[in-house]
């Protein structure tokens, strides 16, 4: 009797730890239609230069929508996610061929079994700031200023440590560029970044990120040096607060002293006041008085304040429906009207995601 129940127990040992190393596989897609109309009323229905994500005017159009084949396994990790879309157009459109289409595509290896660290290559979702490309995981539905000036996607390699209990992470990365899969321009120079991530408490997200690389071909390139601060604070299980602060440098050219300076700050409240409703309110500040990110040609450059009041309806988990009012107030005429140059700009966005 001993020997049977010894045999059992080993069997069943057997299968739990084959059941954990059985590999994950996983299709997912995502999809966002919207509707913007812009009270400027560009002619030809692109909003400003420095929006990319949501920036047709007066149409129903696609933002984004991407369908997604996941691997994993105890050492191995996958994942293909092919896409279309406004976004698609709007921030891959230096991209040559199909990488137009590539949302991500990158391969992990878990150096070590005992040690939670990852090497991770290929296209991947940028290490700087808190909005995604996914406007559902997002507090509102457009994205802020910095969000849509910095990049939303990089490719090349990183690094990856996490403590046992998940509240630190370290990542080391080596990058083709700023937002960059394929070098192109002349620029043979490599980029680097950092990102540190500190979870003290729940529901409470603390991180630092980095970038440094250089601008333009080999002949006539200059360094940039871009910090990105953000804290999530989830305070309770309706109310929200995320808060940020970029500050970037560049040079102002080879054999010339000096920098140029970007700095922006955005802050995010949001108030679920039912189950299926949530509301949430956006302040953003950008001053980048040299043209380093946002050129205007303008005495003072791009210095601009947004105000943003979102409302979500969520019938379900996986979809949201969503609505959005947004200012731009701006210290020099930077927007364009039928009449000429502006200093305001003013927004309306619906959009309906849908997770799957």
């Amino acid at each position: 009797m001993k020997k049977q129940l010894l045999f059992a127990a080993a069997l069943a040992a057997g299968s739990a730890v084959y059941a954990q190393e059985e590999p994950k596989i996983k299709v997912s897609g995502y999809l966002e239609t919207y509707y913007g109309y812009d009270f400027n009323k560009p002619a030809d229905h692109n909003r400003p230069g420095f929006v990319y994500s949501h920036n047709r005017h007066n149409e129903l159009n696609l933002n984004l929508g991407f369908i997604k084949g996941s691997y994993e396994s105890d050492m191995v990790r996958a994942n293909l996610a092919l896409m279309a879309g406004t976004y698609a157009n709007a921030n891959l459109a230096a991209e040559p061929g199909v990488l137009k289409n590539i949302f991500e595509a990158n391969a992990g290896l878990k150096l070590s079994k005992s040690v939670n660290l990852w090497l991770d290559a290929g296209i991947f979702s940028s290490h700087i700031g808190f909005e995604s490309a996914v406007s559902k995981d997002c507090w509102v539905v457009t994205r802020n200023i910095s969000s849509d000036n910095t990049p939303y996607y990089e490719s090349g390699a990183k690094l990856t440590y996490t403590t046992d209990n998940g509240q630190f992470t370290a990542t080391a990365l080596y990058l083709n560029g700023w937002q960059r899969i394929a070098r192109q321009n002349g620029n043979s120079q490599p980029a680097g970044g950092l990102q540190l991530t500190w979870k003290p408490v729940a529901g409470v997200v603390l991180n630092y990120s980095n970038y440094l690389g250089s601008e333009g071909a080999d002949s006539v390139r200059i360094q940039r040096f871009y910090h990105n601060f953000y804290g999530i604070f989830q305070l309770d299980s309706k109310f929200g607060l995320t808060a940020g602060a970029d500050y970037g440098t560049q040079e102002t050219g080879r054999g010339i002293t000096g920098k140029h300076e970007v700095f922006t700050a955005v802050a995010i409240a949001q108030y679920r006041f039912a189950e299926k409703f949530a509301l949430a309110g956006r302040v953003e500040y950008y001053k980048d008085k040299n043209g380093m990110i946002i050129p205007t040609g303008t005495p003072n450059g791009f210095q601009t304040m947004g105000y943003s009041l979102n409302l979500d309806y969520a019938p379900v988990s996986n979809a949201v429906l969503r609505l959005e009012g947004k200012v731009y107030d701006s210290k020099d005429p930077v927007f364009v009207r039928n009449t000429g140059p502006v200093q305001a700009n003013a927004l309306l966005t619906a959009s309906l995601a849908v997770s799957f």
